[in-house]
């Protein structure tokens, strides 16, 4: 039997067991209601160790879960290194919260858009969509009703040192902005820039949309592996087919801008001309009054009786 001090030992143990065990849950408690409520949202972390093919990732006051599927694969990690990451679920176990981390989700380039765009956080303009193609290329659609905000001006910034600021943190993904219309058309034509688009057919029953450039434009409007085109329908929501113009058609148009040309010149030459003829008119007119006038100032005055 243990002695009566033993027994105050083994409950003093216990109580301090127990203390520091409601101590932890409490920490847990807090760190994930703390986290719960930034689902959604971009924080800043640094890399803390590698396991197997996770990292995990110190926030300050708790751990996150860096998984591969949330990865960008052209990016590489190590110790201490500074990013920023979007938190896209906070779930709690027996181990306690468990902060799962993404580089990967489109929705990251929003909030990198909202933390460097005042005019995006206060909703004078506001993001429509994204398509991301991750460590690659971004669209991002931007739309204002404001008649004073240019979206796509205040998406780049001065001298676009905002959009440099959000490429930088993403690793050098480009990114493209986009301004949104209500016009599918418009709006497609948009999304497939910098190419030059001569002509779309839309078929809204489908939404597959027909788009059709110049023989120089083609890789532009598709860009590389298919990039373009690709971002530009998940972007728009229309499946979109690119088509190529015909040289011989692209010729006629060349004739027909050309003889428009001929025409309005032959038309400004004409009107220059009979402008000319008047003129003479006028000036052979007035040499004719100035002849009679000399004739009739030389014939002899008729004198009165």
């Amino acid at each position: 039997m243990p002695s009566p001090s033993e027994f105050g030992r083994i409950a003093a143990q216990t109580a301090k067991q127990v203390i520091v065990q409601k101590l932890r849950e409490s920490e847990r408690e807090k760190i994930y209601n703390n986290y719960k409520g930034k689902e959604g949202t971009v924080v800043d972390g640094a890399i803390q160790r590698q396991e197997k093919s996770s990292y995990l990732v110190d926030l300050g006051d708790a751990l996150g879960v860096f998984p591969p599927q949330e990865q960008i694969f052209s990016e590489r990690y190590f110790p201490s290194q500074k990013l920023k990451f979007y938190i896209v679920s906070v779930e709690t176990d027996i181990h306690g919260p468990e902060i799962i981390l993404s580089r990967r989700h489109p929705s990251i380039v929003e909030e990198l858009f909202k933390l460097e765009i005042p005019e995006i956080m206060e909703g004078k303009v506001k993001v429509k969509g994204i398509s991301r193609q991750p460590g690659e290329r971004s669209k991002v659609a931007v739309f204002t009703k404001e008649k004073d905000i240019d979206p796509i001006g205040a998406a780049i910034g001065q001298r676009g040192v905002r959009i440099q600021t959000i490429i930088s943190e993403l690793g050098g993904e480009k990114i493209d902005i986009i301004e949104y219309s209500e016009d599918p058309a418009k709006f497609i034509v948009n999304a497939l820039s910098p190419a030059k688009i001569n002509s779309i057919i839309l078929n809204e029953k489908e939404k597959i949309a027909k788009v059709k450039v110049t023989p120089n434009q083609l890789s532009l409007v598709i860009g590389k592996g298919g990039q373009n085109v690709k971002l530009a329908s998940q972007l728009t929501g229309w499946k979109i087919e690119i088509e190529k113009e015909e040289e011989k058609k692209e010729e006629e148009k060349k004739e027909e801008e050309e003889k428009k040309e001929e025409g309005k010149k032959e038309e400004k030459g004409g009107k220059e001309e009979k402008k000319k003829e008047e003129e003479k008119k006028e000036e052979g007119g007035e040499k004719e009054k100035k002849k009679r006038k000399k004739e009739e100032s030389k014939k002899p005055k008729e004198k009165k009786d």
